[in-house]
């Protein structure tokens, strides 16, 4: 019996290619029963003819499929769904789904889902101009190269690191990289013993707070700060305190003498950009081997450093041993790669790693092996070198547009990265003013999120430059200070 070729048709919003989605359509009929063991493939092509498709597609999808045993073939009759096809398991569905019988209210022990986060719309790159921080932008992204390591990473050379469960391990080829290569860019030194990679820094920073802090100990925390760290802190159940930065970053002088843990971004402070200075680094390394407190470094987009080059890390200078150092490649590649790494003393690594095993067991092996190809074949300060040069163009737009239209920079930055920390007037609320700039085609960052619960602040806003080209840049702040002149005098 042969199956029907109206059976078959294509999706226009399909992510992948035309064979990509032939093949999807005859594994789900094939899996869902739809096509049965014995039944006849249409020609390849009749089929091609009804789908508006080349013959040879149709032709390499077959085959694909008779490779997987999902088709056979018998010569000059043509294809057929193979009797050794994979097949669900069968079994009887419920007649109707009832309803839960669990009172959730009571029986949820913990409640993340209040979590206040950075909210975006899921199709903000539909928007003309979009001033959102930490996405990739395609135009500067090196497929071609990545996509040549991930594939080296598939073969057989590297089957072990493809497929072998590392346990609590890490791929010794990206840590060896890492030591040799990107932390001594921070003044760093560090033995493979003493690193340990993550699923990205805000993976790290839960890791370091599980650890480190009971309901019995102090953290302190930057206000404002990166909002997933408050978050983190509060999972812990310990005591917070929230220190005010000014233009020089954390003021040391500021904490208490019952702090257990200190969380920076020193280097470049989230979310105003300042850069604390030599002398308040020596006297917060000096604070915590007096005081016996730990320092958790993120020391986030180092890398886009390009106005000057960066201050060293904080634990460059770290003689006691009480810096543990935070990195991640997100900002420099992208951010679904979710890889980042820690540094710190060996006893703190050995529980870091335990822990990492019980939760997630290790990165994806492909994933270390590829970025460990990506690194050492130089790709990776390709793409560094030029992400820094376009930012260093966007950013000059924008602050010549920032300037004109006569809007409040509100953090200082003197090395690069890519945004601005902005402050709007008076009276202006920015959630509002996002959601009214909206409709104009523009996305910007509120700052509320940013600050401690008690000292919220609607009136700063984020404006980055990492997703926009510089050609949009003139007119999306245009639209940005017509809005907030409508909304009060600038």
């Amino acid at each position: 019996m042969a199956i029907a070729i109206e059976t078959f048709f294509l999706n226009p919003d399909h992510g992948g290619t035309l064979q990509m989605q032939l093949q999807e359509i005859i594994t789900s009929g094939i899996l869902s029963g739809r096509f049965l063991p014995g039944e006849r493939m249409p020609s390849s092509r009749k089929l091609a003819q009804h789908l508006g498709i080349s013959r040879i597609t149709v032709t390499l999808a077959y085959t694909e499929l008779l490779a997987n045993d999902y088709l056979t073939s018998r010569g000059r009759s043509g294809y057929f769904v193979s009797e050794n096809a994979p097949r669900p398991p069968r079994f009887d569905m419920p007649v109707a789904r009832s309803e839960s019988q669990v009172d959730w209210s009571r029986t949820l022990g913990q409640r993340f889902s209040s979590y206040a986060s950075l909210v975006r719309p899921p199709d903000w790159r539909t928007y003309k101009y979009p001033f959102i921080y930490g996405q990739t932008d395609a135009r500067l992204f090196d497929h071609q190269n990545w996509r040549a390591c991930a594939l080296q990473a598939l073969g057989q050379r590297d089957f072990e690191a493809l497929t072998s469960d590392y346990y609590e391990r890490d791929d010794p080829k990206l840590i060896e990289y890492i030591a040799r290569h990107i932390l001594p860019r921070r003044g760093i030194t560090a033995r493979p013993e003493e690193i340990l990679l993550t699923m990205g820094a805000q993976n790290a920073l839960w890791i370091t707070a599980q650890i480190l802090l009971t309901q019995r100990r102090t953290a302190a925390m930057e206000n404002p700060c990166y909002p997933g760290l408050r978050e983190i802190l509060s999972q812990t159940r310990c005591n917070t305190l929230s220190i005010d930065v000014d233009e020089d970053g954390l003021p040391p002088e500021a904490l208490t003498p019952d702090v257990d843990v200190v969380f920076t971004t020193a280097s470049h402070h989230c979310p105003t950009n300042a850069t604390m200075p030599l002398d308040r680094r020596t006297a917060l390394l000096k604070r915590a081997a007096q005081d016996g407190f730990v320092i958790v470094e993120d020391d986030y987009e180092f890398e886009m450093s390009f106005l000057k080059p960066p201050s060293p890390a904080l634990k460059s200078l770290d003689q006691a041993g009480s810096v543990i150092y935070i990195g991640s490649f997100s900002k420099s590649l992208f951010p679904g790669l979710r890889l980042g790494f820690m540094v710190a003393a060996e006893p703190f690594v050995r529980e870091a790693r335990a822990l990492r095993a019980l939760v997630l067991r290790h990165p994806p092996g492909h994933i270390q092996r590829t970025a460990a190809y990506f690194l050492s074949l130089g790709h990776y300060d390709a793409q560094v070198n030029r992400m820094g040069q376009a930012y260093r163009r966007r950013r000059a737009v924008m602050e010549t547009a920032i300037r004109e239209h006569r809007l409040q920079i509100a953090g200082r930055d003197s090395f690069g990265g890519s945004s601005f920390w902005m402050k709007a007037p008076e009276g202006v609320d920015t959630v509002q003013l996002s959601m009214q700039l909206r409709q104009e085609g523009v996305l910007i960052e509120p700052g509320g999120v940013f600050f401690d619960h008690g000292a919220q602040s609607t009136q700063y806003y984020r404006l980055a430059y990492s997703s926009i080209p510089s050609a949009r840049i003139a007119e999306g702040i245009q639209r940005v200070a017509a809005m907030i002149a409508r909304s009060g005098p600038i």
